[in-house]
């Protein structure tokens, strides 16, 4: 199995649990000093001994952006499937599965502006049709004796029980809200204020921008020298602006960066340029407070 080093832990641990179940391997492709994939490594790992690679279309933690189609094009050619964690990249990009050729694509609920508790797992109908289904109940049958039972078509197989169906009415109307916006004016947008609050707060002296990649969604983490992000995220709470700190469930991220956490302003659709103003107010405070 074939992670990337820059993975939330959702994408880690269940695989470390399979990985002790059927007495597997996990494998992690580097990332460079601006938060970016290794491609290189990444293809050099790719083996026939490898049954699937697990990666993050964009990180929560560094707003990376990775080379996705490139990435299940070198799988694909050693005939690895692909399963892309697309949490972080759905209420930021437009996304096309079929485009990537992903062969399974996940995203949660919350993410895009919907109900929390329900998400979306896209599979090819080929492998979908050749796996067991994981619980039981109705709905995902199509016939019981005591002698077999016979499973219901897809996508019901993997659908047991009473469904959430209030959850499900209100992620479609998530969905609509943001594809009536339309999703290149969301990117566009957002893409703007992040090249805007990249220059605002890197020019702060003594901040260092945590993931300087080329290509980055949604985030801008940083640490503030001699401050704790924790103490950044009070002060800054203090002043009315709400960023997150922490490790951002991404553990491995900071190892690699030689940091305990960061301090993550992020920005959606609802963001505008003078709120990026007042974060960079804000962290010149956060200064003062600990000059």
């Amino acid at each position: 199995m074939l992670i990337t080093a820059m993975e939330h832990h959702s994408n880690i641990v269940p695989w470390q649990i399979l990985c002790e179940e059927k007495r597997a391997h996990l494998k992690v492709t580097p990332i460079n000093d601006r938060g970016e994939v290794r491609l290189d490594a990444f293809a050099k790992l790719l083996g026939p001994r490898t049954k699937i690679v697990a990666v993050t279309h964009v990180s929560n933690a560094l707003g990376t952006v990775n080379p996705i189609r490139r990435m299940i094009e070198l799988a694909h050619a050693v005939n690895v499937p692909v399963l892309v964690d697309g949490a972080q990249a759905v209420p930021h990009l437009s996304v096309d599965v079929r485009a990537l050729d992903c062969d399974f694509y996940a995203f949660s609920g919350h993410k895009v502006y919907g109900p929390t508790g329900i998400g979306v797992l896209y599979g090819k109908a080929a492998l979908l049709e050749s796996m067991p289904p994981y619980q039981t109940g109705g709905e995902m049958i199509s016939s019981v004796t005591f002698e077999k039972t016979m499973y219901n078509k897809l996508p019901f197989k993997f659908e047991a029980g009473t469904p959430d169906i209030a959850g499900a009415i209100g992620l479609h109307a998530a969905l609509e809200y943001l594809n009536g916006l339309g999703m290149n004016n969301v990117t566009a947008h957002e893409h703007d204020l992040l090249d805007y609050a990249t220059e605002a707060v890197a020019a702060i002296r003594g901040v260092r921008l945590i993931g300087t990649a080329n290509q980055r969604a949604g985030v801008l983490s940083f640490v503030l020298e001699g401050v704790h992000p924790h103490d950044i995220g009070t002060i800054l709470d203090q002043e009315g602006i709400a960023v997150r700190t922490g490790h951002h469930c991404a553990q491995p991220v900071m190892d690699r960066f030689g940091i305990p956490a960061t301090a993550r302003a992020s920005f959606a659709l609802y963001n505008t340029k003078d709120e990026v103003d007042t974060l960079a107010r804000g962290i010149r405070k956060v200064k003062e407070v600990f000059a």
